[in-house]
């Protein structure tokens, strides 16, 4: 006998399970919810900063929850640097800057994996200055 008055959660997809583990382990988050909290948090912010063939082309290399919570959101008109962001979602989260710092790092390095150098470095070619800290690269310059 079942209980038709319990809510049916739909699986997740391997490779956003696999993602959500590489988040856990990389932030040493205690359980795989506060994960998914910060990459919900953080793809949230993401695509709202992300435009164009890049934003198309990290949501297509994504598993597809991930690529639905970064493509759900409408692309903010003016970008924010990569400390305006952190700022943002801080304040979203109702979180400290440090928290919100780490769970950036986090997911961008789950994401940076997932959307390889050659896409990493449009994306930050795309983005204001600070994000490359952001992912845990060297900031990028343009040359003189």
């Amino acid at each position: 006998m079942s209980d038709h008055s319990a809510p049916l959660q739909q699986p997740y997809s391997r490779a956003y399970e696999q993602m959500l583990e590489k988040v856990r382990y990389d932030g040493a988050y205690p359980t795989r919810e506060k994960a998914e909290e910060a990459v919900r948090l953080v793809l949230s912010g993401l695509g709202r900063q992300l435009t164009g063939d890049e934003r198309v082309e990290l949501a297509a290399r994504l598993p597809v929850e991930a690529a639905r919570i970064l493509s759900a959101q409408i692309p903010d008109t003016q970008p924010v640097g990569g400390w305006a962001f952190v700022k943002d979602l801080a304040a979203r989260a109702g979180a400290s800057l440090a928290t919100t710092r780490w769970d950036t790092g986090s997911v961008f390095s789950a994401v940076a994996a997932y959307a390889g150098p050659d896409l990493l470095t449009r994306i930050l070619r795309q983005l204001p200055s600070g994000y490359a800290l952001l992912f845990g690269h060297a900031e990028l310059t343009q040359a003189a």
